[in-house]
């Protein structure tokens, strides 16, 4: 690794972090213009249609391959592109873009290493399970509002409870690409999921075109699915990438964590949301719960 291209990829890192932390935003300012299963629909088509030129040859080549391991990805497409983002977006429905942000982003990799040990039989470390417990504190803290009483009587909230199911989604995605086919190739496996999961959402759109009234298009609400399928779906791929290539993958995961700061950050300047003191804390301590799990 040369030292003069490390801050390169430290600002592709950072940069796919601010980019990808606008979904949470996205989710919660433009939930009373377009319904979740559309927002997710147009997001993933748009990624599909933009990733083609690049994929399609390839995939094409590795026709056989996708075809026999089909399955594989139903599932992958199902819960990581279909599941995920739709949750998220309902979720924004019902909370705060701020709780989206912290509560999507720290308890999927809780999940994910949960299932990792179970069904990878992948061993936890010390260091690990103590970052994890670290974040499921600073998790707790944020949904009980800073009273510890309050979980004593807690009940999750529409908005939590969707969040949580998203974040499960993604973690059963991330889990299914750890054993991405060897005859599969990446861009092969993104672009595949892209379309199928933009296909599985086809349902949701007929049943929300069904009971709730047309789409209002405006220039604000084109921009916004441009913003998902170009920038938060295909850019974010290819410099998140770069980074890594850069950087090394556990380095550059260590910058997700900058997810739900930006995304906080963004909720108080653009939404005008509330950022309490118990929002400082909780973030505080997630970060250090992820610090912690990431030391060698």
């Amino acid at each position: 690794m040369k030292e003069k291209s490390i801050p390169q990829g430290i600002i592709l890192a950072v940069l796919a972090a601010l980019i990808w932390s606008g979904n949470f935003i996205v989710a919660r300012a433009v939930h009373a213009d377009i319904s979740p299963g559309h927002l997710s629909f147009f997001r993933w088509s748009t990624a599909t249609v933009m990733l083609a030129p690049f994929a399609i040859k390839i995939c094409l080549t590795e026709r056989a391959a996708l075809k026999k391991h089909f399955a594989y990805l139903f599932w992958l497409s199902l819960t990581g592109i279909c599941l995920f983002n739709t949750f998220v977006y309902i979720a924004g429905h019902h909370t705060s873009a701020i709780n989206l942000a912290l509560i999507g982003t720290t308890s999927s990799p809780i999940f994910a290493n949960i299932m990792a040990a179970i069904f990878l039989k992948e061993k936890i470390g010390v260091k690990r399970l103590c970052g994890m417990l670290v974040c499921i504190a600073g998790i707790l803290l944020l949904i009980s509002r800073g009273h510890w009483e309050n979980l004593m009587n807690f009940h999750f909230s529409k908005g939590d409870a969707w969040i949580l199911l998203a974040a499960l989604s993604f973690a059963i995605y991330n889990i299914l690409v750890r054993k991405r086919p060897v005859a599969i190739s990446p861009m092969s496996l993104l672009f595949s999921s892209f379309l199928l999961g933009t296909i599985l959402l086809i349902p949701f759109v007929v049943f929300e075109s069904s009971t709730q009234s047309p789409i209002d298009w405006d220039t604000q609400l084109i921009g916004v699915i441009l913003y998902l399928g170009l920038g938060a779906s295909v850019i974010c791929f290819f410099i998140w990438n770069k980074a890594i290539q850069i950087l090394g993958a556990g380095r550059t995961a260590l910058f997700g964590n900058l997810i739900p700061i930006f995304s906080s950050l963004e909720a108080v300047f653009i939404l005008q949301e509330e950022f309490t003191l118990i929002h400082i804390v909780s973030m505080v301590v997630v970060l250090i719960g992820l610090v912690i799990a990431n030391l060698k």
